[in-house]
């Protein structure tokens, strides 16, 4: 028994949601979003929520019943009030600026990364050492920052690289002289 599969979507104010045979597509303030649901499970929209059934019990069906209730729930909150995530550099000379569709980014290689940002996506510097990334999909902006990240990941020595806003990196001890 899903406990996440079972529990009904509320459907928030300037939020709708539209259901055809196979693809459930939800509009709002933020933009507009999609997904082909899977043949494993069926969707019903009745008195402001969206309720996820599974049509069998096995194994798959189950997997995709909770599965599909938690994408549409990401959407509607997505199209309302959009996803964030938020990096750093730390080094000395690391620095980073949006022009156009692309993030440039110098973190002590010797070429400048170049980085295109996906459509629908809005990136921007505040100042040179942090980078917002937002947009209305989740898992688009958690997949941009996640690459991004990849770059230069943060070293245990120093702590140099690109982290996220608030992450923790456990340092290690050098080497001393005794």
């Amino acid at each position: 028994m899903s406990r996440i599969g079972n529990k009904p979507v509320s459907i928030t104010d300037g939020v709708q949601v539209n259901l055809t045979d196979n693809a459930i597509s939800v509009e709002g303030p933020k933009g507009k979003l999609s997904y082909s649901l899977r043949p494993e499970v069926s969707v019903v929209i009745e008195e402001g929520e969206v309720k996820v059934a599974r049509k069998r019990n096995d194994k798959s069906s189950r997997a995709f019943h909770g599965l599909t209730r938690a994408l549409v729930q990401n959407m509607i909150v997505g199209v309302k009030d959009g996803y964030e995530k938020k990096l750093e550099l730390q080094g000395v000379g690391y620095v980073c600026q949006v022009a156009g569709n692309q993030l440039k980014l110098r973190v002590g290689l010797a070429n400048e990364l170049i980085k295109t940002i996906p459509e629908g996506l809005v990136v921007t510097c505040p100042d040179q050492t942090h980078v917002n990334v937002t947009g209305c999909d989740k898992q688009k902006v958690g997949q941009f920052a996640a690459e991004v990240r990849s770059l230069r990941k943060p070293e245990p020595y120093k702590g140099k690289g690109i982290r996220y806003v608030g992450e923790q990196v456990k340092l290690k001890a050098g080497k001393s002289a005794q």
